[in-house]
């Protein structure tokens, strides 16, 4: 008798952790973190800094930063960093970027004739990002070498940050 009370209890125990740990497979843990630096004394310069994962399980630093503060309009780049040895991407092409409703944008290649490692990859986003909803989530396609493109989903969460940074923090 008291067996069986040990081997219900050890089984209700084992129902619970795959409930558990089930549960949370669906949660998307892309947070967005708006990070601040110090590009010089007394300058400080933000940008917004995630990790997301992409199809096959491998995880992709996504930073979108502004450069060239000088200038009335601050370039905005979106660097893309895969884990080396893993992705190379290909350059210079074109990051297509794909809103919910279908929309596809193209930002171009800041690295067109050097990139600094082969699995770095940063995009000029001036132009984009002005015609790209605030709040809805986005798919990059990567342009990678031996394969087609790699897809990048990008959340609701992340592109409102990135929309922030923009217009509100100079």
């Amino acid at each position: 008798m008291k067996l069986n009370f040990y081997r219900y209890l050890w089984r209700c125990v084992l129902v619970l952790l795959l409930a558990l740990s089930l549960s949370g497979w669906d949660v998307k843990s892309a947070i967005a973190l708006l990070r601040q630096h110090h590009d010089s004394p007394g300058i400080l310069r933000y940008h917004s800094q995630v990790s997301i994962k992409d199809e096959s399980g491998y995880a992709w630093q996504v930073l979108l930063f502004k450069q060239n503060y000088n200038y009335p309009v601050p370039d905005l780049r979106l660097r893309l960093v895969a884990f080396p040895g893993v992705v190379e991407i290909t350059h210079p092409q074109p990051l297509e970027i794909e809103a919910t409703e279908g929309k596809l944008l193209l930002a171009s290649d800041a690295y067109a004739l050097t990139a600094p490692a082969a699995n770095v990859g940063e995009y000029e986003l001036n132009e984009v990002l002005a015609k790209l909803p605030t709040t809805n989530a986005l798919k990059l396609y990567v342009p990678v070498k031996s394969q087609k493109p790699l897809v990048l989903n990008i959340p609701e969460s992340v592109v409102t940050e990135w929309q922030w940074l923009v217009t509100e923090i100079k």
